[in-house]
């Protein structure tokens, strides 16, 4: 079985610099992998047979990313193989970690290789975007400046620190933060360089505090040991530190049921990494082109 990482994101800052006519928004976030994430492994099965175990709770097959996502390289292909799917879900849902876009991603990855269909990189970001905006950038698997609706993408280099994440155990729909009529949609549009060079905040927080009291109440106490933020539309948040032992000391006195990790940042996804690692010790592992 081919066992592969799907790692979390954060938006280290996210800016809504508009509406578009198709109810879309065009939007300016820098996105960062950490080293902590939900796992997937993939065998292959006969006659198109796609089966995902354990299933999540409360999510149909067919509204389930990793599903989708493997049903959308079968019919773009002609594949008629099949894969038996195990998930290890780590990520909360509605966390704003990306956890649904990178199973997403890494299954097109993985069943590219398994089923030796060849396709490249650009092209599995193509498929992907039809899944979620999100998508591309953990299928590129590289720290980048994201703009347009989240697909038009610039490489970036942000320093790597150690990070302490936190959930407050609740789920933000992000429809519903990107419906409401109160959120900032007229951040002015900024090149990258002076993005990096100004003050980083994130568009929605304000919003989503205000709709999530809970949100509100466990940033403010993080505030008290490091700059944190909020990531994507919530609700996890999360602190930037030097040092592990100290992001790990500050979890260990988080508020009682609260979840958390500590993680490093990493500006290659841990996707590409374990690529890299299979294809240094079985280059014939590598079908892609």
């Amino acid at each position: 079985m081919m066992v592969l990482p799907a790692p979390a994101k954060l938006n280290l800052f996210l800016y809504i610099t508009g509406r578009r006519d198709d109810g879309y928004h065009n939007l300016q976030t820098l996105f960062q992998f950490v080293d902590q994430g939900d796992s997937l492994g993939f065998a292959a099965a006969p006659d198109g047979d796609l089966t995902l175990s354990p299933p999540l709770p409360g999510v149909s097959p067919e509204q389930n990313l990793i599903i989708r996502a493997a049903r959308l390289l079968q019919s773009k292909t002609g594949c008629t193989r099949g894969a038996r799917i195990t998930l290890t879900k780590r990520l909360p849902m509605g966390g704003g970690l990306g956890g649904g876009s990178s199973d997403a991603a890494t299954t097109l990855v993985a069943l590219n290789r398994l089923w030796q269909l060849g396709l490249s990189t650009e092209q599995l970001a193509r498929l992907g975007l039809t899944l979620g905006a999100d998508v591309p950038v953990f299928i590129r698997g590289q720290a980048a400046f994201a703009e347009g609706v989240g697909d038009i993408f610039t490489p970036a280099h942000p320093p790597e620190p150690w990070y302490l994440v936190l959930h407050p155990e609740i789920e933000v729909a992000t429809a519903a933060i990107f419906n409401d009529p109160d959120l900032p949609r007229n951040s002015p549009v900024l090149p990258l360089q002076q993005r990096l060079s100004l003050p980083w905040e994130n568009d929605c927080e304000a919003l989503v505090k205000k709709r999530h009291p809970e949100v509100a109440k466990l940033l403010g106490w993080l505030l008290e040991y490091a700059p944190s933020r909020m990531t994507g539309t919530g609700a996890c948040i999360f602190a930037s530190f030097n040092r592990r032992e100290t992001a790990e000391e500050t979890l260990a006195r988080a508020p009682e049921g609260v979840r958390g990790f500590v993680a490093k940042g990493c500006n290659i996804s841990p996707l590409v990494s374990a690529l890299q690692h299979m294809d240094a010790t079985d280059p014939s592992s590598n079908t892609a082109t």
